[in-house]
C-alpha cells in the first residue's frame, strides 16, 4: 500500500533524485507531505514557482541528470512556464509536477483552473494528465524515460486528491509499483552516421580549402576529437556561446566567438571559410554564416539539420561518436595559410578588447569589461558562473576564462531575465563542494529579488555580483541601433548591498575600481551567500564583430533624435565613456 505520492517519491529517489524544488499549495499537499516523510528526498523551498524551475534547469544543466520541479494547480505551476521553456530549449531533462484542480470539477471554470496539458505541450516532450490512481505508475516512468532519453522537459498533471490515493500493488509482480521501487536510468548507446555518410564527409573535407570548425554544446565530451580534427585540418576553431566552455581554453586553433556577442576574429574565419564544418551546434544567427561555403552539419537531432543555412551534408550523430569514425578517414593538411592568419587576428582582437579591462587611472563609473576580468581572476579554479541575459553575458562570454573544469551556464537559447540567480541556486545545490558565482544584472536581480530569500533558507552560498548600471542596459544598446531614443530602461535602484546586508547576506557596494578586487575577495571567502553591488558604465557599448549599414544609420538616427529631444547630456556620456577615456587613459 501507499499513495501515489508516495510511490512517486519512491520512484524518484531510486532514480537518484535527491531534491524537489517547489513552493507548497493545497492542491500540492499529498505531494509535498510525501516528501516531508521520505529522508532521502529534500524540498528547496524557493520564493517564485519560476524560480523553481530555473533551478531545476540549471541542475540538469551541471549534472546532465534528472531534475524536479512541482507547482500547485492553476496559477501556481503555471508560474512554471518560463522556467520550462528555458530548460526544453537547453535541451536538459526536468521532470514538472503540476497539481490540477479536483477531477470532478474539470470543465467547470472552477477556481484556479486551467489546461495544464495545452499549456505545457510547447515547453516539453511529454505531458499527460493522470487521471486515475491505476494510470499513473506507467504516466509517471514514461515521463521520468521521455524526459532523460529526449533531453527535455516532462510535465505530470496529478490532480490533488489522486496524490492522496491508495494505490493496490499487485504482490505478483504485475504492478509496475509492487515490490521494490524501480530505477528509471538513461539508457547509454552510440549514434553516428552510416559509413557511406561518413566517406561522403571526408571527401569534402579533404578536398576543401579554408576549412572553419563552428562548435556548439553538442562538442561537450568531444574536446579531443574536435582538436585532433581541427589539426589534421589546419582549421580554426569557432565557437558559440553555449561551446565556450568546451573550446575556448588551451586550444591553438581557437580564434574566438561569433555572433552577437562574439568579436572580429570569430566572425571572420567563419566568413573567409570555403567549407564550414557545423559540430553539435544550433546557432541561431543567419548573418553571421558565410554566403558560398561548403556546409557541412553534424547534430544529433536530425530536425536541426539545415534550419539556421542551407547545408551540403548533413550527419546524424553525436559529435564524439561521428568524430570517433571521421577521424581515421581525414587526410593532414599541408597549408596551414587560413589558419595562421585567423589565429593573426584573433591575437590581435583579443588584445583589443583586453585593452578595454582597466581601471582608467580610478574613474569611476567602473568598467565592466574590468568588472568580468576581476571576476574571472579571483573565482576558484573550477567555479561555476551564472550570467543574466543582457549586458552580463555579453561580459560573462567575452571576458571570463574558463578551463580546468569552470562552467558557464545561462539561458542562452531562451533568453529569459532573472535567470543567473535561481540557476545559481540550483547549481549549488546540486553541487556544494563548487563555488558558484552569479553574474546578475540590476534589472534581473530586482525582477527575482525574492530568491535571495530563498538562498538564506536554503543555506546556499551562492556569490552574487551586480553588474549595476541603473539601466536595463542591453534593451537600450538595441534601441541605439534601431536609431530609438532610450526611453523606459531607466531603473531607480537602491543601495542594493544595503538591502542585502538588511536581511542577512554579506553586502559590499563599489564604486571605485581599486575597491574592486578586495570587495570580491571578501564576498568569495565569505562562508554564506554574498552579494557585491558594483557601479559600472552604463554608456559602456557592447559592439558586435560587424556592423551592418542599418545599424550605422540607426545609431546615427539615435543620436540626432537624443540632441533633439533635449538628452545631449546622454550622448556626452556615450562618447565620454566609450572615446574619449580610451584616448586619455
Amino acid at each position: 500500500m501507499g499513495t501515489v505520492a508516495d510511490h512517486l517519491i519512491a520512484t524518484l529517489v531510486a532514480s537518484g533524485i535527491q531534491r524537489v524544488y517547489g513552493l507548497p499549495g493545497d492542491s500540492l499537499n499529498g505531494f509535498t507531505d510525501a516528501v516531508r516523510r521520505d529522508d532521502d528526498m529534500a524540498w528547496v523551498h524557493v520564493r517564485h514557482e519560476e524560480a523553481a524551475a530555473l533551478a531545476a534547469a540549471a541542475d540538469a544543466a551541471l549534472t546532465g541528470e534528472l531534475a524536479v520541479c512541482a507547482g500547485s494547480c492553476g496559477p501556481g505551476n503555471l508560474h512554471l512556464i518560463n522556467g520550462l521553456f528555458d530548460a526544453q530549449r537547453s535541451g536538459v531533462p526536468v521532470l514538472a509536477v503540476a497539481a490540477h484542480i479536483p477531477r470532478a470539477e474539470i470543465g467547470s471554470d472552477y477556481f484556479q483552473e486551467t489546461h495544464p496539458q495545452e499549456l505545457f505541450r510547447e515547453c516539453s516532450v511529454y505531458c499527460e494528465l493522470v487521471s486515475t490512481p491505476e494510470m499513473a505508475p506507467r504516466i509517471i516512468e514514461m515521463a521520468i524515460r521521455a524526459a532523460i532519453e529526449e533531453n527535455g522537459v516532462a510535465v505530470v498533471v496529478i490532480p490533488g486528491e489522486i496524490f492522496l490515493s491508495q494505490v493496490e500493488v499487485d504482490d505478483a509482480g504485475h504492478d509496475r509499483w509492487a515490490g521494490a521501487p524501480r530505477a528509471i536510468t538513461r539508457s547509454r548507446s552510440s549514434l553516428r552516421p552510416d559509413d557511406d555518410a561518413l566517406r561522403a564527409a571526408a571527401e569534402l573535407l579533404n578536398a576543401g580549402e579554408k576549412v572553419t570548425i563552428l562548435g556548439g554544446i553538442g562538442t561537450a565530451g568531444a574536446r579531443e576529437q574536435v582538436l585532433e580534427l581541427a589539426g589534421r585540418l589546419n582549421s580554426p576553431i569557432v565557437h558559440s556561446l553555449r561551446g565556450k566552455e568546451t573550446l575556448e581554453h588551451d586550444n591553438p586553433f581557437d580564434v574566438g566567438m561569433t555572433g552577437l556577442l562574439g568579436f572580429a576574429s570569430g566572425y571572420k574565419a567563419m566568413k573567409e571559410a570555403g567549407v564550414l564544418l557545423m559540430l553539435g551546434t544550433d546557432f541561431p544567427y543567419p548573418q553571421f554564416f558565410p554566403g558560398d561555403a561548403t556546409v557541412i552539419q553534424v547534430d544529433r537531432t536530425g530536425r536541426n539539420l539545415g534550419r539556421r543555412t542551407p547545408i551540403d551534408l548533413g550527419l546524424v550523430g553525436t559529435v564524439k561518436d561521428t568524430l570517433d569514425a571521421l577521424l581515421p578517414l581525414i587526410e593532414q593538411k599541408k597549408s596551414r595559410h587560413h589558419l595562421d592568419a585567423s589565429l593573426a587576428h584573433y591575437r590581435h582582437a583579443r588584445a583589443s578588447l583586453d585593452a578595454l579591462a582597466v581601471d582608467d587611472h580610478e574613474r569611476t563609473p567602473i568598467r565592466p569589461e574590468l568588472l568580468a576580468t576581476e571576476v574571472s581572476l579571483r573565482a576558484a579554479s573550477n567555479a561555476v558562473f551564472t550570467a543574466d541575459v543582457g549586458s552580463p553575458v555579453v561580459w560573462a562570454a567575452r571576458y571570463l576564462k574558463l578551463g580546468g573544469g569552470r562552467r558557464l551556464i545561462g539561458s542562452f537559447n531562451h533568453g529569459t531575465m532573472a535567470a543567473a540567480l535561481p540557476h545559481a541556486m540550483g547549481i549549488a545545490l546540486a553541487d556544494p563542494a563548487r563555488q558558484v558565482v552569479a553574474l546578475v544584472g540590476d534589472g534581473g536581480l530586482t525582477m527575482m529579488f525574492g530568491e535571495l530569500f530563498s538562498l538564506i533558507q536554503n543555506r546556499v552560498p551562492v556569490k552574487i555580483v551586480v553588474v549595476n548600471n541603473s539601466s536595463l542596459n542591453f534593451v537600450e544598446l538595441e534601441m541605439k541601433a534601431a536609431g530609438i531614443v532610450n526611453f523606459g530602461t531607466d531603473l531607480q535602484n537602491p543601495d542594493l548591498a544595503a538591502v542585502a546586508r538588511s536581511i542577512g547576506l554579506f553586502g559590499r557596494r563599489v564604486e571605485k575600481p581599486s575597491d574592486l578586487g578586495a570587495a570580491l575577495d571578501e564576498a568569495f571567502a565569505h562562508d554564506g551567500p554574498a552579494l557585491v553591488d558594483v557601479v559600472v558604465a552604463r554608456q559602456e557599448l557592447a559592439i558586435p564583430p560587424a556592423i551592418t549599414a542599418e545599424q550605422a544609420k540607426g545609431f546615427s538616427l539615435y543620436a540626432i533624435r537624443t540632441i533633439l529631444s533635449g538628452r545631449g547630456e546622454e550622448l556626452l556620456d556615450l562618447v565620454t565613456t566609450n572615446v574619449a577615456r580610451r584616448i586619455l587613459k
